[in-house]
């Protein structure tokens, strides 16, 4: 605790530094991953207390995020999966040259609070627990098409079909878990760490684990570019590593 403590000094210190140069305080429009809802909700009020800038966030999950960008919606950072910043970045919607690495998550698995906990010590015994459970839920994000690309591979996936749910971009897995919609969960670890009412089991195991970048971009009609790119270099700030872990994440 110490430690995020002294992290975050330090960056509110960073956040001043960058606050000095700013012309003027601005509306930073951003649109994030809700993988990175917890994490942000640390590092921008920092950011805002220190150079006057203002961040108005609005969390999706990846794919929702893309299609809006699409769709002709403008916000001045973009924060998602790296991939989907790539694609954005090569139809001329984010600024060329622009995006910059925050932060790696890998996937986690949850089961609703009270019920058994099932083995999930390797890819086997995950596997066991996938083909046990009544329901089981991942997303419709970067986990969830590796997962289902997973059970392809095992050759499963038409067995468990009926029982599989697939939740809709933007749509918390914990939640659903924590319900009894479903009884196994599946998401990046740093959505499932803070969810009420569920047992978190832990990371998939290293032989079949998927690791998610998370990355920001620059929108191409950014009404505030300047303000933005400052507040891009203050969440790739080495600081930052404690808050990041902290959540389930590596830094990018």
């Amino acid at each position: 605790m110490n430690l995020i403590v002294s992290a975050l000094a330090r960056l509110a210190i960073t956040a001043m530094a960058l606050g000095a140069t700013a012309a003027q305080a601005a509306e930073v429009k951003l649109i994030a991953s809700a993988a990175m809802k917890e994490i942000l909700g640390e590092l921008l009020p920092l950011f805002e207390k220190a150079t006057g800038h203002a961040v108005k966030a609005t969390w999706s999950g990846t794919e929702a995020a893309t299609k809006r960008l699409r769709e002709g919606e403008t916000f001045d950072v973009v924060l998602i999966a790296g991939a989907n910043i790539d694609r954005l970045m090569t139809e001329g919607r984010i600024v060329a040259g622009s995006r910059a690495d925050v932060a790696r998550s890998g996937i986690g698995v949850a089961v609703r609070a009270g019920l058994p906990k099932p083995d999930i010590s390797s890819g086997e015994a995950v596997k066991k627990a996938v083909l046990a459970a009544k329901t089981v839920a991942y997303s419709s994000g970067p986990s969830g098409f590796y997962l289902a690309d997973l059970f392809k591979r095992w050759g499963i996936s038409g067995e468990i079909q009926s029982k599989v749910i697939q939740t809709p971009s933007g749509v918390q897995v914990g939640e659903v878990v924590a319900r009894g919609e479903a009884e196994l969960g599946f998401q990046q670890v740093s959505e499932l760490l803070h969810v009420k009412g569920i047992d978190y089991l832990g990371p998939l195991p290293p032989e079949i684990q998927h690791v998610t970048l998370f990355s920001a971009g620059l929108h191409a009609t950014a009404a505030a570019p300047a303000a933005a790119e400052a507040l891009v270099k203050f969440l790739t700030r080495p600081e930052a590593a404690p808050i990041l872990r902290a959540a389930g994440m590596e830094p990018g």
